[in-house]
């Protein structure tokens, strides 16, 4: 069978290092506050990454990479192209 995903809006963020003043969306800087997102550093290149406590576990978002809150408010990263590929701009 084939399956179609439903019409549901998000609220996402692209990560960026330095973000510009005032570009982090209040729901990811609680999400920081409350130890559920963190900078961090990869380990293979040293590039400050950002790191995602998901109920899967922790998962890296590299710059660039989309920070996506879901319809339940959970957080997760997306790469630029699935993002790209699945959602577009809403009013609103």
């Amino acid at each position: 069978m084939k399956y179609r995903k439903k019409p549901v809006v998000i609220e996402a963020w692209q990560f960026t290092f330095p973000a510009p003043v005032g570009s982090l969306p209040s729901w990811l800087a609680a999400a920081m506050e409350n130890q559920r997102a963190w900078l961090g550093q990869r380990g293979d290149n040293n590039q400050t990454c950002m790191i995602i406590r998901t109920l899967e576990g922790d998962h890296r978002a590299d710059l660039n990479d989309w920070i996506i809150r879901g319809v339940k408010g959970e957080l997760y990263p997306c790469k630029p192209d699935i993002f790209e590929a699945t959602y577009e701009p809403v009013e609103g």
